[in-house]
Formats: C-alpha cells, structure tokens, sequence
C-alpha cells in the first residue's frame, strides 16, 4: 500500500483517512516521549479492526511536514512498534515495516518509518478498550458493533456465516417445491424422506441446506432459510428488499409514488425487484425516423445489481436490510456490509470474490423462468465475475455515466445508477 516514495508523498499531501495515520516521534535521548504506548497502541488496533492501513513515523499529522527519525534511532522506532502491537494489543497485530527516504520542505531527504497494518482476522483490545477506524479518528465502538465484529470475526475463522445453522428451525421449514430446484433427482428418496420421520437426509445435508447445531439437533442453514423457506424473515428479520419510488431527486415521504417490502426466497426477491423497477421506470421515445424506446434504466444493470446485492450482502448484520430506492435520475441500491477480504472499489470491476459462497452457488442453479433472453442468462449467478462489468458497461450505454460505488462508514455498500438523457425525447411508461 502506497508502496513508492512519490505516491506515499502524495498520500501524505492529502491528509490522514482510514487509511493513512501520520506520526511525529518526539525522543528525549534514546527514550520515545510521543507517541505514548496506549495511544499508539488504540490507533493500531483500530487500523487491524476496521481495514488494512499505513502508519508513517516522522510526519507531522497537522501540517503533513516531513520531520523525520533520526538515523540511528530507526532501530528504536522499530522496536516500540513492536513492543506495543505485541504487549499492549490483545491478541498481537501483525505488521509490515519499512524504511524509507522523503524530501522535507527544503527538500532534504528524512528518515522515516513506514508501517502497514493488514486488516485482521481477530478483534483486537488495546488500553483505551475496543476501536475501529471512521475517517480519520478512531472510535470506541459501541457494544452492537463490538458484537457484530466479533461475530464476523470467530465466524470468518471457522465456517461460512451462510452454512451456520439457524436456531429455532427444523428440516420441515425447508419447502419441498423450492428444495426440489436443487436435487438432482427430485423423486429420490433423499428429497422424499426430507419431510419424513428418520429418512436419510444426506443430500440435502450435503447442499448445505441443514446442518447439525451444537446440541446435536438438525437445524436449517442460513442459506437454506434464505433460498428454501417460504418466509426468511420469520427467523431473520433483515431478509428481505425494501423498495421505494420517490418522485423528484430526494427522499422525502411525502413524494412516495410507490412503496413494497419485497419477501420470499432470494430469487422470488430479485424476481419481484425487476417486477418494481419495471413497473416505476419510465420510458423515454425518439424518432430516428422510426420510433425507438429509451427505458429509464438498462434492466440487465439493475438485474445484474440486485443479484450481487442479495448474494454478497452481509447477512450477520442484523437490522439492516437491502434498500432499493428510485428516483427521477437515478437508482440507488443500499447492500448492508464491507467489501468481503481484500476487495476495494477500484478492484471491483476486475476481481472475483463472494461472501457467501454457498448462496452464490445455489443462485447459479436457480435457473430464470421468465426475461432470460432479455437479461441473457439462463441462470441467476453464472460466478465467472462478469455481474460488475456488465452492470458498468449496460450503465454507461444507457446513461452515458458510470455507476457509482461507494462505501459508507465500512458497513454499507452503495451502487447509484444515473438514469438515461431522456431530452428531446417523447415520454411513456413502461
């Protein structure tokens, strides 16, 4: 991160944010007076907690100038950091340091220390308690946010949070109808003993629809609440899309043309997304000579959009649900959760990478029953990581615009998609 000496010079020219922290080391003799250990030791544990960032030692965090370490004192510097990642941080954080050579005002080259800090697979405590990063601060974190990353965290280490059993459920809260797009053979006597005292459940289990909780009783996954139960919010609250059409360019209540909470297996959910959108989306006429129609958004964008929403959203986080909202010039499609693993926004577009990984598997055999051709696809999820690109390019064709990722607060993913330049055009509605 920030690897070369020009592009760390330019970062640092921009300020601190979540990923840059800029230090002066103050020293009386061989004695490192600031920073102090508690406080360094919060700032580092709130970088390993929150997203992987850089620390530079010398730099001034308030005039961004180039102060420098001296020489023979980088070994001091070095060894502090690891003191307090390794006897102030619980469990130890884990960090990369270099040496390196930056121009000051006068342009003479200072000594400083450069160190990068992964984002980390534990939850991390320093002296000031639990923090992660918000910008440029660290903050302490509240106890439903501890909660939820701690949650993450164990879950990330030891299985798949969509393969985790769901208290309260039972083998008979799978639907037989919607169990059967996933077995091969729908008659066998695996798919018939589902639902039957002591029948042999072994490919369903195999799916990964039902798995055995800790007290030894069978139990529904995630995934398969998510994809075969009739009603998924009953055991988890969050599941389902909140859609609003807003007349205008804000949100206000009082502009609602159309509102639903859309419910149901997550492929009757995007079925009922593209059913909202259709029906709330105008559509835009020119003569060129003959009339052609201008829909207000391109329909495999959205599509491709909602799928990704519903199979990388994060389902732990509890009380936050996906949010579709449309408006005169654009659509915004709210996904709660970061970006899973090493996933930026600029890598979006060129990267690979799910979440839920058995979701995103059994949407790919979830085949489309109506639009395929106009979507062209035969299948919910193909997972050959085309859903960004084809979302950018459809966008672009349609609006002349990009769409727009971005990440609120390192909790929500936001796309915004510009609406098509209906001017000098005839309108309709779809």
């Amino acid at each position: 991160m920030f690897d070369g000496a020009e592009e760390l010079l330019r970062k640092i020219q921009l300020g601190e944010d979540t990923s840059l922290e800029l230090k002066t080391v103050v020293l009386a003799g061989n004695k490192i007076k600031a920073p102090t250990r508690a406080d360094l030791a919060d700032e580092i544990a709130a970088i390993a907690n929150t997203a992987s960032g850089v620390i530079v030692f010398g730099v001034d965090d308030k005039t961004r100038e180039i102060t420098g370490i001296p020489r023979q004192q980088l070994d001091e510097v070095e060894r502090y950091v690891f003191e307090v990642c390794n006897e102030s941080i619980k469990p130890p954080v884990l960090f990369r340091s270099l040496r390196m050579e930056l121009p000051d005002t006068m342009g003479s080259p200072k000594a400083v220390l450069k160190v990068e800090i992964p984002r980390s697979l534990f939850v991390h405590k320093s002296p000031g308690g639990y923090f992660h990063r918000q910008g440029s601060s660290k903050r302490e974190m509240d106890t439903p946010v501890l909660s939820r990353l701690l949650q993450q965290r164990s879950q990330a280490q030891l299985i798949r949070f969509d393969e985790q059993p769901v208290p309260g459920t039972s083998p008979s809260d799978l639907d037989e109808v919607l169990l059967r797009r996933f077995l091969k053979n729908p008659w066998s006597s695996a798919f018939s003993s589902a639902f039957g005292a002591g029948g042999d459940l072994t490919t369903v289990r195999k799916l990964g629809l039902l798995k055995t909780d800790d007290e030894g009783t069978e139990r529904a996954t995630v995934a398969g609440v998510l994809m075969c139960s009739r009603k998924p919010a009953q055991w988890m609250s969050s599941a389902f899309i909140m859609a609003v059409r807003y007349r205008g360019s804000r949100q206000d209540s009082n502009q609602q043309l159309d509102a639903m909470d859309l419910h149901g297996p997550l492929d009757e959910q995007i079925r009922q997304s593209m059913l909202f959108v259709r029906r709330n989306m105008s559509v835009a006429a020119k003569k060129r000579p003959g009339r052609v129609e201008i829909p207000q958004f391109s329909t495999r964008a959205v599509f491709e959009a909602v799928v990704n929403a519903v199979a990388h959203r994060d389902y732990s986080i509890s009380g936050s649900k996906i949010r579709l909202f449309m408006f005169d010039d654009r659509l915004e499609l709210y996904s709660p959760g970061a970006l899973p693993n090493t996933i930026t926004i600029e890598s979006l577009p060129l990267r690979q990478l799910t979440r839920n990984e058995l979701l995103t598997t059994l949407l790919a055999r979830c085949p489309i029953d109506e639009g395929a051709e106009e979507l062209m696809r035969q299948y919910f999820m193909e997972k050959r990581g085309e859903g960004v690109p084809i979302i950018m390019n459809e966008s672009l064709k349609s609006s002349g615009r990009l769409p727009e990722y971005r990440l609120l607060d390192n909790t929500e993913l936001l796309l915004t998609i510009h609406a098509a330049n209906s001017a000098d055009s005839e309108h309709g509605e779809a």
